[in-house]
């Protein structure tokens, strides 16, 4: 049931982490910005977060080094992982977290992703990008 949901971030290029370990690896192993990508069957994911992540990585210079995903109610440990990294926040998902050297720099919980359109979560994803993230290549030539 889950694969199409998977996929949407997949074809982005996100890499998929359905272990601690791959998550733990990510983290200890991104020089630079990791985004990690709390991923769900619910409504709000599917219809504003998944967009809203893939117009902000089509539409933004600036763009995280890397970024994981791990899937709420299917990728269990993994998620109780890439939630360890979130301290100071409760459990969440959809969830958007921005880490810089495994310390927590930025998060977008369920409550400000839920009920917005996908241009908006996209916005303040670029918002967060420019803030967290360096200019691709690409950008820069």
């Amino acid at each position: 049931m889950i694969h199409g949901m998977r996929q949407e971030l997949a074809q982005l290029g996100i890499e998929e982490t359905k272990t601690p370990e791959a998550v733990k690896e990510a983290v200890e192993t991104t020089d630079g910005t990791l985004m990690v990508i709390v991923n769900s069957v619910c409504g709000c994911a599917a219809g504003g977060v998944r967009p809203g992540i893939a117009m902000a990585l089509q539409n933004s210079e600036a763009k995280p080094d890397k970024a994981i995903t791990v899937f709420a109610g299917a990728d269990i440990d993994a998620t109780e992982t890439a939630r360890d990294y979130f301290t100071g926040y409760g459990p969440s998902s959809p969830a958007i977290g921005f880490l810089r050297n495994g310390e927590l720099v930025k998060l977008f919980e369920r409550r400000d992703l839920e009920g917005r359109h996908p241009m908006t979560i996209a916005q303040e994803l670029i918002d967060a990008f420019n803030a967290y993230c360096k200019k691709t290549e690409a950008a820069n030539n």
